[in-house]
């Protein structure tokens, strides 16, 4: 019976139907001790003996019977009749119940002397004095942590009952295909399945992922109907928006229930819940930033009903740097890139595509807009979702301006200094308004002034009087990218790629322009703009444009020829203040490492004797 078809439901709406339609009865499996890490307990765990089972030393010294001891003192000493010499855990013999350190003993032809009494099972380890033979060791639905297995082994404990949710992950889309197949035109890479089993699993669920399987509606009928029988709940990963060639809703409501399609958020919207034989089948929406926010937000919960929490998301408090616009009767939810300035917490707001799975990648945190609002404002204060812990949040430095290649090598050598880089690519120009704003910890630009010098007459003019350093990365070469040779006198008329308005190899471009009197609507696709070298490259090399300008190292990476323009010095600015944070430290240490400059050397068309060298301002 369809209950909802294309009538959207609020997020909140969505949550009460699966917690009022579904009553979880979590499967139970057996897992050995050593695979037990993570698994929640589906039953109380007991001891299997009593550790220690018998009554042990806890020092070396003689065992004795404590009331043979009574009288002793430096004046009185008492010579005793009977006792046993025992090292630290051996086993106390039947009849005593004290032992006295060894320190404390005078010896003499096989005679134990003492000057002061023992207590009743003074440094003895009682038997069961860590756990006695059926005791309890752990509770149900408690997620066992790595040490505990130690402690569960010494009590005899082989194996444990543990909660598992058998979830079934259904790949549909006769454009799919497997990982690890390149995709040919028109065809994409099956990746949301092996996305939410790795996370599914995390939060204690075992997960099949079935072959993908084509938009064939009798096939996807059967493969449903076979994984509805094997597992507690099912996934369909489809594009599930009214109109595409998803057949999952119907074949749902065609063998059972169709509760909703279409939830109010933001991405994920498509999102399908249905009933099949009692049991929860979601249909998951083919974009992956849709299918993760259908993951967290619906999943999660639905997976916690079957008694398997996932771990708290961590709340901080942080200012934005970008104004975020949103619908109002839908909750958006907006990954970030955020990292502690200061003693203020500053957040970045990623791409909001649903197809651009880097924005995952890069973020370490999210927020969500609820649907009351209509989005928030540039440097208001908003709750933000860290999805790492804090401590590694912490060790976060935004970077945001000129995009270069090798910025994400100098991240990759700061990792190994324990400093986790993010960058976002705005323009020189947009990476000083940042730093001005302080949104950013340091901001790599390449600013030709008219003088012919680089960054300082930008960062005089934007940041007066402030104290500001630079870093200077390298220096680089600059020049035209193409398949065919083409020098910068051969652009106009060719279909180009540009940089946006901001960057400082667009004002580069605009300078040359000038310089050689070319009208720049003489150059069809300057308009049109990317964000990185490497957009402009691939642009080219994929024959959308037959030239663009980018660096020397962009051009080689994508086997294009290059025409040099310019050498410019492309550098990081930070504000002096910062010197002494530990995270800016590392970032220097990386820029200036041997390491680094190797780098640079071999990926070409950069000048490392310039790399590390630092100015100050004013």
């Amino acid at each position: 019976m369809v209950k909802r078809y294309l009538s959207v439901i609020s997020l909140e709406e969505a949550l009460d139907l699966l917690n009022r339609e579904f009553s979880p009865s979590p499967s139970v499996e057996i897992v050995p001790l050593e695979q037990a890490a993570g698994r929640v307990t589906a039953r109380p765990v007991f001891a299997t003996y009593s550790v220690p089972e018998v009554h042990l030393a806890a020092m070396d010294g003689i065992a004795v019977r404590s009331t043979d001891t009574a009288g002793a003192s430096e004046q009185t000493p008492v010579t005793l009749k009977t006792a046993v010499r025992v090292n630290t855990g051996n086993v106390v013999p039947a009849d005593y119940d004290a032992v006295i350190m060894i320190e404390d003993v005078w010896m003499g032809d096989g005679r134990f002397t003492i000057r002061k009494p023992a207590s009743p099972w003074q440094h003895v380890r009682p038997a069961g004095e860590d756990i006695a033979e059926s005791e309890m060791a752990l509770p149900s639905r408690h997620r066992v942590r790595p040490f505990e297995t130690g402690a569960l082994a010494a009590y005899g404990v082989t194996s444990l009952p543990v909660l598992s949710l058998r979830v079934g992950l259904i790949p549909t889309g006769s454009e799919l295909v497997p990982p690890g197949t390149r995709p040919g035109p028109g065809q994409v890479v099956e990746s949301n399945t092996v996305m939410a089993a790795a996370y599914l699993r995390s939060l204690g669920a075992s997960c099949r992922r079935y072959p993908v399987t084509p938009d064939e509606p009798g096939q996807i009928r059967d493969v449903i109907t076979r994984a509805v029988e094997e597992n507690d709940l099912v996934i369909v990963s489809a594009g599930s928006s009214a109109g595409t060639r998803d057949y999952t809703a119907e074949i749902i409501a065609e063998l059972g229930e169709l509760l909703a399609h279409g939830v109010a958020i933001k991405p994920g919207k498509p999102v399908i819940i249905g009933r099949i034989r009692g049991k929860p089948v979601i249909g998951m929406p083919g974009y992956p930033l849709s299918a993760l926010t259908v993951l967290r937000e619906i999943l999660t919960p639905l997976v916690a009903a079957h008694g398997l929490p996932a771990p708290a998301v961590e709340l901080v408090a942080a200012r934005l740097t970008a104004s975020l616009h949103s619908d109002v009767g839908i909750d958006e939810f907006v990954l970030l890139a955020a990292g502690r300035i200061g003693t203020a917490w500053v957040a970045t707001p990623l791409s909001r595509g649903a197809g651009v799975q880097m924005s995952a990648v890069r973020s370490n945190a999210y927020l969500r807009i609820p649907s009351s609002l209509e989005g928030f404002e540039s440097g208001e204060e908003v709750p933000v979702h860290l999805t790492v812990p804090l401590q590694h949040a912490e060790t976060a430095v935004l970077v945001t301006g000129s995009h270069d290649p090798v910025l994400d090598h100098l991240a990759e050598v700061a990792q190994r200094q324990g400093v986790e880089v993010h960058s976002t690519h705005v323009g020189s120009m947009g990476g000083l308004i940042s730093l001005k704003k302080r949104d950013c910890h340091a901001a790599p630009m390449h600013l030709l002034a008219p003088d012919g010098s680089y960054n300082t007459y930008f960062l005089e003019k934007y940041l007066p009087g402030e104290e500001v350093s630079l870093i200077c990365i390298a220096g680089r070469e600059q020049g035209i990218v193409s398949r065919e040779r083409l020098s910068f006198d051969d652009i106009p008329g060719r279909p180009f790629i540009n940089r946006q308005k901001g960057s400082g190899t667009r004002m580069l471009l605009d300078h040359e322009l000038a310089v050689r009197g070319i009208d720049a609507a003489r150059i069809p696709g300057y308009d049109r703009e990317v964000t990185t070298h490497l957009a402009v490259a691939l642009a080219v090399k994929t024959g959308e444009a037959d030239a663009g300008m980018c660096v020397y190292s962009a051009a080689k990476a994508m086997n294009l020829a290059f025409a040099p323009v310019a050498k410019e010095r492309y550098e990081l600015a930070f504000r002096r203040e910062t010197l002494e944070d530990p995270r800016i430290e590392s970032v220097i240490d990386a820029v200036r490492s041997v390491e680094f400059k190797d780098i640079l050397n071999g990926m070409g068309g950069y000048d490392s004797s310039l790399t590390g060298e630092l100015r100050q301002l004013p």
